[in-house]
C-alpha cells in the first residue's frame, strides 16, 4: 500500500532520513496487541516487535510505539514480521493519565489530525465528560470536532444543542444518526486522502456503528446499550488504525469509562475560554473569585450568566491538573536521581579498576 494513502509527508520522511540507515523503511502502527503491532508499509501488513535495545532504552509507557506512530523497521528475511528500530517524532498525541496509581501518561493514538468527541443523544448525554475531553483535545495540538450521535433518538434537539454550544464556543457541531445514514456527509470534510481522524467517547456512544457507516459494511462489532441508564459495553476492546475505501483514515478507541487528565494549564484555558475571560475582568489580578470586591467570575456567577456546575467542573479540572503537575515533577526528580547515582556507580567502578590495573 503506498505511503501516501497512509499519511507519510515531508515531516516524518525528514526525520527518517536522519536515521541514517538504508535499511529501516517507514511502516504506519495499526494495532497494538500486548507485545506486538500490526504495522502498515510498502510491504503491506507485517507483524513487528521492538527490539531489545529500544525496550531497554525507554524510560516509559509513552515511550513505546502507539496507534497512529511512524516507526522504523527492519524487515526479517522471507517472513511478514518485522523488528521496530525507532518512534518517529510525533506532529500530534492524543494522551490521558493512565488508570491506577501510577503518573503515566496513554498515548490513545499518534498523528491525528482531528478528533472525533463523540457524544450521544440519549441517556448518557454529559456535558462535564465532554469539557474534559475538549481539554485533553487542546493539550493534543488536533482540531476538535463535536459529533452528537443518535438524533433520531432525540425529541428536543435544540435543547441538546444549546448545551453543548455553552461548552463549544465556536467548535463545529455536528449531529447525526449513524444508524440512519443522517448527517454523516460531514465526515467528508475531514478525512481526505492520508488524513487521520480519531473517534474518542464512552461506551455505546457509537463510534463503531458511525465508522461501520463510513465503511459500508458491518466490520466492527457492536452492541446495544443498556435501557435502564443508557450505557454501553466495551466491544471495542483495543485501539485500530482502519483505512476508509474513499480515502482517510479514522482510529476506533474503547469507550472511556474513567477521563483522567494528560495536560497543562494552556488546554484548560482553551477550553474554558469563558471564565478565562471573565477572570482578566477581575479587580484584582491574583483574584481567586471568593469574597474579593470587583470579583467578575462571582458577579457572573451571581446574575446567571456562568453556569455553577461549569464553574465546578473548572475547578475540580484546575486542581487535578496542580496534582499532576507536582506528581510528574516527583517522577522526574525521582528518574534523574536514579541516572545520576547509576553514573556514579559506574564512575567509581572504572576507577576501582584504573587503580587495580595501575593506572591511576
Amino acid at each position: 500500500m503506498g505511503l501516501d494513502i497512509l499519511g507519510w509527508n515531508n515531516f516524518f520522511r525528514q526525520h527518517m532520513e536522519q536515521l541514517g540507515d538504508r535499511e529501516l523503511i517507514p511502516c504506519r502502527v495499526a494495532l497494538e496487541h500486548r507485545n506486538l503491532y500490526h504495522v502498515y508499509g510498502d510491504p503491506g501488513e507485517l507483524i513487528a516487535e521492538v527490539s531489545g535495545k529500544y525496550r531497554h532504552q525507554a524510560h516509559s509507557r509513552a515511550d513505546f510505539p502507539a496507534v497512529g506512530d511512524w516507526v522504523a523497521v527492519k524487515q526479517r528475511p522471507d517472513e511478514e514480521k518485522a523488528t521496530i528500530h525507532a518512534v518517529l517524532p510525533r506532529k500530534s498525541s492524543f494522551s490521558r493519565k493512565a488508570a491506577g496509581i501510577e503518573t503515566e501518561e496513554q498515548i490513545l493514538s499518534a498523528n491525528i489530525d482531528t478528533a472525533f468527541l463523540v457524544s450521544g443523544l440519549d441517556g448518557d448525554f454529559n456535558a462535564r465528560r465532554i469539557e474534559r475531553y475538549l481539554t485533553l483535545a487542546w493539550e493534543s495540538g488536533v482540531n476538535p470536532v463535536l459529533i452528537l450521535n443518535k438524533m433520531d433518538l432525540c425529541p428536543n434537539l435544540p435543547e441538546f444543542l444549546s448545551k453543548i454550544e455553552s461548552v463549544a464556543f465556536g467548535l463545529p457541531v455536528f449531529p447525526v444518526s449513524a444508524t440512519e445514514s443522517k448527517g454523516m456527509e460531514v465526515f467528508g470534510n475531514y478525512l481526505g486522502k492520508g488524513m487521520t481522524a480519531v473517534f474518542l467517547g464512552s461506551s455505546g456512544v457509537g463510534k463503531s456503528t458511525i465508522i461501520n457507516t463510513l465503511l459500508g459494511e458491518q466490520r466492527l462489532k457492536v452492541k446495544e446499550v443498556r435501557e435502564d441508564d443508557s450505557r454501553g459495553r466495551h466491544t471495542t476492546t483495543s485501539r485500530q488504525m482502519i483505512l476508509l475505501p474513499q480515502g482517510g483514515i479514522v482510529i476506533d478507541t474503547p469507550g472511556l469509562r474513567e477521563v483522567q487528565l494528560w495536560a497543562d494549564e494552556e488546554g484548560l484555558k482553551k477550553s474554558f475560554q469563558d471564565i478565562e475571560q471573565l477572570a482578566a475582568q477581575c479587580r484584582f489580578n491574583d483574584c481567586r473569585h471568593q469574597s474579593e470586591p470587583g470579583c467578575a467570575v462571582k458577579m457572573a456567577l451571581e446574575d446567571g450568566r456562568l453556569d455553577p456546575k461549569r464553574y465546578q467542573s473548572y475547578l475540580k479540572q484546575q486542581k487535578e491538573l496542580k496534582s499532576l503537575a507536582l506528581r510528574k515533577n516527583q517522577k522526574e526528580y525521582r528518574r534523574a536521581t536514579r541516572e545520576w547515582d547509576k553514573k556514579v556507580r559506574l564512575y567509581h567502578k572504572e576507577v576501582k579498576r584504573l587503580r587495580k590495573e595501575g593506572l591511576l
